[in-house]
């Protein structure tokens, strides 16, 4: 009989956490989740990724309704308004819970509703609305707690036009203008949905260049378009002070530059939340955003707590998430060791979309790799003509010699869908990797899969091949 309740006890139910508790399960262990009460799938499915995506995916369809030349006879008087995107949220969110809830009970998988906080390394305090503190032993610890926006003491989120990109799910009236501090991801996402509403943006930047670890021709077309949607970018500036009224905000930058919108939603980072777990308790301490460190294994300082997912820092994607949890179980459990997780595609659901997977041109140049690009646009693809796609790209970076292929980098729609074809040919091994292979094979026509095709040739035509 062990001496511990569990085997693991995950704390936190997000990707990471989920993950982390079914691997362990599948292997026949002992197994409890602490998740706050009503929050099944954490904050990647109450807050993040799936309503943000929903709303995306929303403003998405209006616009390639209205911009359809085969329905232009249909018109509508109606206005769309930020809220009335919302109101299906809830119904996406539940599906998603119950979903998910079903995992658990199917692989048998003990769930606490509330709140953990370490007494000693391999015992946790649960409470619960203010009943019983009820004390739960584990050989095995993983947190894995996630992230919540960061909140500068000066911004006073209480106010009703100042939002987070929590809070701004539920905003309710539809501003005319809004102001984005902060242009990473979250923010060029928010930019890029509020400007297809047709809402009046300004994008505070605090560096050069939009999303600066992006190839830069894909970053250069980022810009390109959120500025032909109307959005004012204002790069290397940073927030000096802010006022709010009943009317406006007035944001003042450390520029001498005033800016006044109907709302302000602040995008600038997020903070792991690791405050309420006692860490002290057993010797471990979070840095200043409430991230913890991890080795190679997901292990923490403290031999049996393993940390994963947004809590952890880099590459914060619930993607990498779930991948993270997986692997971190499994090493805990001491079954089958996975590697740790490090090759993840980027997808930013900007509209259009953007991701990559691979090296970029600066750093090919920087490291005096001989390389060469093929590009397909997707306005010359027939698939991208009868969906009527005028934007996008997809960008091959292959070696001039060898024709291993380097990296990839799509700008347009379905950018994350079509980065995995290219992907599972960059992870080959024994000479699979060979831009050769797009065209030697027979694409789908037409679809936008068909880009690579024409991109492997546009690259090859430039070597003589």
């Amino acid at each position: 009989m062990s001496q511990y309740d569990f085997d693991l006890i995950v704390i936190g139910g997000g990707p990471a956490g989920e993950s982390a508790a079914m691997s362990a399960a599948k292997h026949e262990q002992r197994v409890a989740i602490v998740i706050p009460e009503e929050e099944i799938g954490g904050a990647c499915t109450h807050k993040g990724t799936i309503p943000s995506k929903a709303l995306r995916a929303a403003v998405s369809s209006q616009i390639r309704f209205n911009s359809n030349p085969m329905v232009k006879h249909i018109k509508s008087s109606e206005v769309l308004h930020y809220a009335d995107l919302t109101e299906n949220l809830a119904s996406i969110i539940n599906k998603q819970v119950k979903m998910r809830s079903k995992f658990y009970l199917r692989n048998d998988v003990t769930i606490f509703e509330g709140h953990a906080a370490f007494s000693d390394a391999n015992t946790l305090a649960i409470s619960h609305q203010g009943g019983p503190v009820k004390k739960v032993t584990s050989k095995k610890i993983m947190i894995a707690t996630g992230s919540r926006p960061y909140h500068p003491d000066d911004i006073d989120f209480s106010h009703s036009r100042v939002y987070d990109s929590d809070s701004i799910l539920s905003m309710q009236h539809n501003p005319r203008k809004i102001i984005i501090y902060g242009a990473g991801v979250i923010g060029c996402e928010y930019a890029s949905i509020f400007a297809g509403l047709g809402i009046k943006v300004d994008l505070v930047n605090n560096r050069d260049r939009l999303l600066e670890f992006l190839d830069d021709e894909i970053s250069d077309a980022l810009s390109y378009h959120l500025i032909a949607q109307g959005v004012i970018i204002r790069h290397r500036e940073s927030f000096q002070t802010f006022d709010a009224d009943d009317k406006q905000v007035t944001m003042y930058l450390a520029s001498g530059k005033r800016i006044t919108a109907d709302a302000l939603l602040w995008c600038n980072g997020r903070t792991g939340n690791t405050d309420a777990l006692q860490l002290d308790a057993i010797g471990l301490n979070a840095n200043h955003r409430g991230q913890l460190e991890v080795d190679q294994q997901y292990q923490t300082a403290v031999e049996n707590v393993y940390a994963v997912g947004d809590v952890i820092g880099w590459p914060s994607l619930a993607s990498a998430a779930y991948n993270q949890g997986s692997t971190a179980s499994t090493n805990a459990i001491g079954t089958d060791p996975l590697n740790f997780v490090d090759d993840v595609p980027t997808g930013i659901y900007t509209l259009p979309e953007i991701s990559s997977v691979g090296q970029t041109e600066r750093e090919l140049t920087d490291a005096k790799v001989p390389y060469e690009v093929g590009r397909a646009f997707f306005k010359d693809t027939a698939r991208g003509q009868i969906s009527g796609q005028k934007e996008g790209m997809l960008k091959l970076l292959f070696h001039l010699d060898s024709y291993e292929l380097l990296g990839i980098h799509c700008f347009g729609a379905e950018a994350t869908e079509i980065i995995h074809i290219g992907q599972a040919i960059l992870k080959q091994e024994n000479h699979g990797n060979d831009i050769r292979y797009f065209v030697n094979t027979t694409f789908n026509y037409p679809t936008m899969a068909e880009a690579y095709r024409i991109a492997a040739l546009n690259g090859l035509n430039r070597t003589g091949y």
